[in-house]
């Protein structure tokens, strides 16, 4: 570690994931412009669900075609393959003006936003392998940390300043090309697997565990509560009486701040207790959410902002910390799912809101994820519990 530059990497890693935040808080932005309100380009809800979707199962596909070839071509290719997918990927969303033009665009931001995740997921929990939990958060700040500054900058370029959105989309390359100059030239590390030894035929038997398979499932349920509600917060918050960019704003930067003091929470909860502490809030959350209004919107989606901050980092943390041997294409599989999850359900969300379903009612039927969620967590909190004493106890007796 000596000749790496963990902080440059470490920040660069970062300013690459505020341009795959960025990138969710101004397609909700998007939403409105293309959508069929008057002034957008009349396409309808289910349509720009369509088109919005490749930003993620482009992400998924991504992931699992680069956490492979992050062990066999590096973390650096895989990083670069990001850059230039996400340059290409914006220059056609600014061009861009029906829904295949759209979707077309939409797929290269998610398949740049996959090779980052691919790639700097391994590249922080190769850095720091004693401080996984807490470093993967820090990392993470920057997901909704970016969606907040992707918020505000929609927010002030176009309702405020009243510019065009393609002025609101080029603004992507600024923290593009920062992370690009961050990373020019730096030696990356091997990733934590090829460090350790294992196989590539025990890699791919790790995926297959119960433990994993389970996580997995899990991580389909996390994500959507996450991302599938962010993702159309515009429509879901429409009669609420707020400015729905606004309150997204405020969730991610609750949600940053909640991961900046990750490393102190891990210290005080098990890893599993913050999964089951993150889907009773997020239930909370969105029940508040179906009975409020106006000033009172930013109170339930503070709850629910609390409950969503450590879903996806401490995910990625578990199956890094528990089943390390799953190396590089264990987190890219868990990525993966999760936003397969979200390009399955954007689409069924707009059809539901395209059928006369109200925000309140769409939110209402989301929240069956998360209790689903408090009864799975809750079981594998005394899993990991019962584990934990059974090798103490091993210990003890030799």
């Amino acid at each position: 570690m000596e000749t790496i530059n963990r902080n440059r990497l470490f920040y660069g890693s970062c300013f690459a994931l505020v341009v795959t935040a960025m990138t969710f808080a101004i397609r909700a932005r998007l939403e409105t412009v293309f959508g069929p309100e008057e002034g957008g380009l009349g396409l309808t809800l289910e349509q720009i669900g369509w088109a919005f979707t490749p930003a993620f199962w482009g992400f998924t596909l991504a992931m699992m075609i680069g956490g492979p070839l992050v062990d066999a071509v590096g973390m650096k290719k895989i990083t670069w393959l990001a850059f230039i997918t996400h340059a290409i990927g914006i220059v056609l969303t600014i061009f861009a003006s029906s829904v295949t033009s759209l979707f077309i665009a939409t797929l290269f931001v998610g398949i740049g936003n996959g090779m980052v995740e691919a790639a700097c997921n391994p590249l922080v929990a190769s850095m720091y392998p004693n401080e996984k939990t807490k470093m993967l958060n820090r990392f993470h700040v920057w997901f909704p940390g970016g969606i907040v500054i992707g918020s505000i900058v929609g927010w002030l370029v176009m309702d405020v300043m009243g510019l065009g959105w393609q002025i609101m989309v080029g603004i992507l390359f600024i923290p593009m090309v920062i992370y690009g100059v961050m990373l020019l030239g730096q030696k990356f590390p091997v990733t934590e697997r090829v460090e350790m030894g294992v196989s590539t035929s025990k890699m791919y038997g790790s995926i297959f565990t119960p433990l994993f398979l389970f996580m997995g499932f899990c991580m389909l349920l996390t994500a959507a509560t996450e991302l599938g509600t962010n993702q159309r917060i515009e429509t879901l918050l429409k009669a609420s009486g707020t400015n729905a960019l606004l309150v997204l704003a405020f969730i991610n930067g609750i949600m940053a701040l909640g991961r900046a003091f990750a490393g102190e929470v891990a210290h005080r909860m098990s890893i599993s207790g913050m999964l089951l502490f993150s889907a009773i809030f997020s239930f909370i959350g969105l029940t508040l959410l179906t009975m409020v209004s106006g000033a009172m919107t930013f109170v339930a989606a503070a709850v629910f902002a609390i409950g969503i901050t450590f879903f996806w980092p401490t995910m990625i943390s578990f199956v890094a910390e528990k089943i390390p041997q799953s190396g590089a294409l264990g987190l890219s599989v868990m990525g993966g799912l999760g936003m397969l999850s979200v390009s399955i359900v954007l689409p069924i969300m707009g059809k539901m809101m395209d059928e006369n379903m109200t925000g309140q009612e769409t939110i209402q039927i989301m929240s069956i994820l998360p209790a689903i969620l408090i009864v799975l967590f809750g079981g594998l909190f005394f899993y990991m519990r019962n584990q934990s004493a059974k090798k103490v106890n091993e210990v003890a007796t030799h």
